[in-house]
């Protein structure tokens, strides 16, 4: 409680890394602590699976074809049309984005006095998200490695993960929004556990 008898605001956390950087790794540890993680990636997720809300926008924009027969997203074709045709992708983004931000923050509304870690891929290129989130930790890591990881849990070609690399934002541009940075490169499951328990405490005993 402050002086007037108020209670704080909920801490509210930004959490963001590259395709392969272990930054699911380090939200599933965050929520072992206690976090409310609000994964954006989940939303977007459940709003393209079958009967999701975004489909009859995103047929509209893309033609039906662009739902498949299991009722859901075709990702890999909406995947080759966005990164194809720059056009494409902002109208995928001007579908989605919307409502992936109204229903994140409606979790986060719900979280009640429980820090929230929201977890956005694409925090660094987003202002609004940034405005929104009192610290940012970034997971980081060198580019083989992210290359190497994916390669492996994917079973993606390497020419595949580069691609996907190139179009977020660069490793320096990440590190630039960060209040910490965890570099998770050659490190064991159980020092990187460590590394986010000490930060978690770290951030929520410091000032508000």
């Amino acid at each position: 409680m402050d002086r007037l008898g108020l209670s704080p605001r909920p801490r509210r956390f930004g959490l963001t890394g590259g395709i392969g950087s272990g930054k699911s790794t380090v939200a599933t540890l965050l929520a072992g602590l206690g976090a409310v993680v609000v994964d954006t990636d989940a939303i977007a997720r459940e709003l393209t699976a079958p009967g999701g809300a975004a489909l009859p926008a995103l047929a509209a924009a893309f033609g039906p074809e662009i739902v498949g027969t299991d009722g859901a997203m075709d990702r890999e074709r909406m995947r080759a049309i966005a990164f194809a045709d720059p056009g494409a992708k902002r109208r995928l983004e001007a579908v989605l984005h919307p409502m992936i931000g109204a229903e994140a923050l409606a979790r986060a509304a719900a979280a009640g006095e429980a820090p929230v870690v929201f977890d956005v891929p694409l925090l660094a290129e987003s202002a609004h998200w940034r405005a929104r989130c009192d610290r940012i930790l970034v997971v980081d890591c060198r580019e083989e490695t992210q290359i190497e990881r994916v390669k492996r849990r994917s079973g993606w070609s390497e020419e595949a993960v580069r691609r996907v690399i190139a179009q977020q934002a660069a490793r320096a541009a990440r590190r630039r929004i960060a209040d910490a940075v965890i570099f998770n490169d050659g490190m064991a499951l159980g020092e990187l556990a460590a590394e986010v328990r000490a930060l978690w405490a770290l951030w929520n005993n410091g000032p508000h």
